[in-house]
């Protein structure tokens, strides 16, 4: 039988709008007006498209690329692990050194109390291994989440998620769970000896780029103390450097018992990953053995892709670079803030930041403003007036400078009758 060149969706005689078409029909849409980009090379803060134009990147796939987009030695690292073997077993009798070398570079970074690693292929799965190890370990049912956190989409990680729009339609959830308002300090009493775990970001992305403040945070830690229920550390976006630390808690003065990472831990690839003492993780191995399992979990491209990624996040200091882009790049909306009244506040920490604006409509329009003027943001999934700023860690101080004045230029459109 003869075979003809492949046509259909990905086959290399494809054109862009033949793509964008069957994008469209094909791939399953939870978007009605997805951005529709074709990309064809993503390189460092740079996006380009099948015309040829160029993006500076202010998303980097939602937190994901840390290191900018085609990062020699995470590309390096790939190809070495390509070479030597793709699936073999992942969690099982293999030993796989590029899981075990990872997993003992992360708990030497996080340090005590953090002595164990289980990988996930994403951050919802992280989330969900982390409650099951909570209530397991505790003999507990209560779990405690916060107003307009987000931990992922799956039925545990929804429940602790704190925004009705999301929670709603798929009720009923998980029982036993309760929604605490944010950095209230008497709603923490809620938390009692039936909570088997609180989680919280100690900064809410989806949320609109809520800081938490350090001392609720101490608070926090004290009452889950007091009761004896486990704290979880969602770091799936802050995590790797994005708020000035490697990770955020290191900022915060307290330690929780478990910390969930995602996103920029896989370097570009699908990584998940949740730490905690031996003795906590320990009890996913019996009464049941086997209690949590995965397949692709921890995989070993991943995990090869992942180490260089961490690596080079130390050797370069990106966490201190993130903090001074960082302080450069929240001055100037400071002052842009300052020219234009359509902005009700600016905030963040390090690389992930928020311009908050005054109606949906306003961040929609400037939002769309930005794509024609080839800078790429995009609005929160909790907060449709904050727009989230989280570029590569690796953006230069001119980088900085051209968005800042793209995103006056589109400021200023926003202001002309008939914008």
């Amino acid at each position: 039988m003869t075979h003809r060149p492949d046509r259909r969706p990905g086959g290399a005689a494809r054109g862009a709008r033949a793509l964008a078409r069957d994008f469209r029909l094909h791939v399953a849409q939870t978007s009605t007006a997805p951005l529709g980009i074709v990309v064809t090379k993503a390189q460092g803060t740079w996006l380009t498209d099948a015309t040829g134009r160029r993006y500076l990147d202010l998303l980097a796939g939602m937190g994901v690329v840390n290191l900018g987009h085609g990062n020699r030695a995470v590309t390096r690292a790939c190809l070495a692990q390509l070479r030597r073997h793709l699936h073999v077993m992942v969690y099982g009798e293999y030993v796989l050194p590029s899981q075990v070398d990872l997993a003992t570079r992360l708990v030497e970074l996080a340090g005590p109390p953090f002595e164990s690693c289980y990988f996930t292929s994403s951050g919802t799965e992280a989330v969900e291994g982390a409650l099951k190890t909570a209530r397991k370990h505790t003999g507990r049912r209560g779990l405690v989440g916060f107003a307009l956190g987000f931990h992922g989409d799956t039925f545990g990680a929804l429940s602790v998620g704190g925004n009705p729009v999301y929670r709603d339609p798929f009720l009923p959830l998980l029982p036993g769970t309760t929604i605490l308002p944010w950095q209230d300090a008497r709603a923490l009493r809620a938390i009692d000896r039936r909570t088997a775990a609180v989680v919280i970001e100690p900064v809410q992305a989806e949320g609109g780029v809520r800081v938490a403040d350090p001392a609720y945070l101490r608070l926090l830690r004290a009452r889950c103390d007091e009761v004896g229920a486990l704290l979880v550390f969602d770091e799936v976006v802050t995590g790797m450097g994005r708020t000035g630390a490697l990770f955020a808690f290191q900022e915060c003065g307290i330690r929780p018992d478990l910390l969930v990472l995602a996103k920029a831990l896989g370097g570009g690839l699908p990584l998940g990953a949740f730490l905690a003492s031996r003795r906590i993780l320990a009890t996913l191995a019996k009464r049941p053995a086997l209690a949590h399992v995965t397949t692709f979990g921890g995989h070993p491209l991943s995990c090869a892709a992942a180490l260089a990624a961490l690596n080079q996040t130390i050797a370069r200091d990106l966490p201190g670079r993130a903090a001074a882009s960082g302080r450069a790049f929240l001055r100037g909306l400071q002052d842009l803030a300052a020219r234009h009244p359509v902005i009700r506040a600016v905030r963040g920490a390090g690389l992930l930041l928020a311009v908050e604006l005054a109606t949906p409509t306003a961040t929609r329009r400037f939002a769309a403003a930005c794509l024609a003027r080839g800078l790429l943001v995009n609005w929160t999934l909790h907060r449709d007036t904050v727009i989230r700023l989280a570029p590569p860690l690796v953006i230069t101080r001119a980088e900085i400078a051209l968005a800042l004045a793209t995103m006056e230029a589109a400021l200023d459109d926003l202001r002309r009758p008939g914008h």
